[in-house]
């Protein structure tokens, strides 16, 4: 049976980071997703979680979680200047100029928090990256030295380079194109051009193309897709690539394409951009050349 409806007094007492796990709870996430996001130790989620329902006296986190989604509104005119500062996306009203921007199909969307959050996850994972490096090395002299110079001078495929085919029997039925295609071309300029090839349920085609730099200034989209004009671009690892689509200067969503290990699988993860409830999407890519 459900916990009956609580005032939304009692949500106010929340801090911003028992705020932050609900809203994670909330968007389909596991407890040991959230303290893998947030870099924390599942235990120290579920004492969040035990302080947030002592505080508001509902006995399940799950139904937490929902009072919060169904009085967010609420929870930040009464919560402290430090949550509603942590979630701009909860005030009331929305911000007129960003509910245009409608998400293509789904209409689904995110907030900025959580767009934050996934980009700063991406900057945190090259920065790990960046700290395995042997700084040292092997002396000058040394085979081992000679190797890796050779290696060095020999021009290594980028993991993302070439096109890449959506697997879209993971896309429910009534959402489901019939292909999508995307190549991504480096240049020896650094820039990057996208090319998209989408095949519709009902058979028609889109095409959308851009050359951009990874420096995140948005440059224009040519081809037939509406919901979209722009794209600016950020590489903060080898592997990941952070994508950010506009229309008419206003984001649309924001999406991190990650290569696998193998090379053969490319993971797509979207936030839109917008005022609701952020759920975060995944597709599967797989490579073509």
């Amino acid at each position: 049976m459900s916990a009956p409806e609580r005032p939304p007094a009692a949500l106010a007492t929340l801090s911003d980071k028992e705020l932050e796990i609900l809203r994670l709870l909330t968007a389909g996430h596991t407890i040991k997703s959230i303290a893998a996001l947030l870099d924390r130790s599942e235990a120290s989620i579920n004492e969040r979680l035990r302080e947030a329902r002592r505080k508001t006296g509902v006995g399940s986190s799950r139904e937490l979680a929902r009072l919060v989604g169904a009085h967010k509104d609420a929870v930040v005119a009464g919560a402290p200047q430090e949550n509603r500062d942590r979630f701009p996306d909860l005030s009331a009203p929305g911000n007129p100029a960003h509910d245009k921007a409608a998400a293509p199909s789904t209409g689904r969307a995110s907030s900025k928090g959580m767009l934050a959050m996934l980009l700063a996850l991406s900057v945190a994972a090259a920065s790990l990256l960046a700290a395995t490096v042997d700084r040292a090395g092997p002396a000058p002299s040394s085979p081992l030295h000679r190797e890796r110079a050779m290696a060095a001078a020999t021009p290594r495929p980028l993991p993302l380079a070439g096109r890449w085919s959506l697997d879209v029997a993971r896309i429910p039925e009534q959402e489901r194109p019939r292909q999508v295609t995307m190549a991504f071309r480096p240049a020896a300029d650094k820039t990057w051009t996208t090319v998209v090839d989408i095949v519709t349920p009902d058979g028609s085609t889109q095409h959308a193309e851009s050359t951009a730099a990874l420096d995140g200034v948005p440059v224009p989209i040519s081809g037939n897709m509406a919901f979209i004009d722009s794209v600016s671009l950020r590489q903060p690892a080898p592997n990941t690539l952070v994508m950010t689509l506009g229309k008419n200067g206003t984001p649309v969503s924001t999406r991190v394409y990650a290569v696998a290990k193998d090379g053969r699988t490319m993971t797509e993860t979207i936030v839109w951009a917008g005022t609701a409830m952020p759920r975060l999407e995944t597709t599967t890519f797989h490579r073509l050349d």
